[in-house]
């Protein structure tokens, strides 16, 4: 899983109560592997670290102009 803040549709208004805050401050790119992200799912599951709340913008297909 790459968490890419810039391209977080909450950015900015959910930053303060995503893990990726908490734990490393204001990120730029995070590169997590499978067992880091579980790590995380635990801490937030134990109320120990906020869940990530990254939702990634998804792309919208626009009709080309001619």
């Amino acid at each position: 899983m790459v968490v890419d803040c810039d391209s977080c549709e909450v950015r900015g208004k959910a930053c303060q109560e995503c893990v990726v805050s908490v734990l490393l401050g204001p990120p730029s790119t995070v590169d997590l592997d499978s067992s880091e992200q579980r790590a995380i799912d635990v801490l937030a599951s134990a109320g120990m670290v906020p869940k990530l709340r990254l939702i990634p913008i998804t792309p919208v297909n626009t009709p080309e102009v001619a």
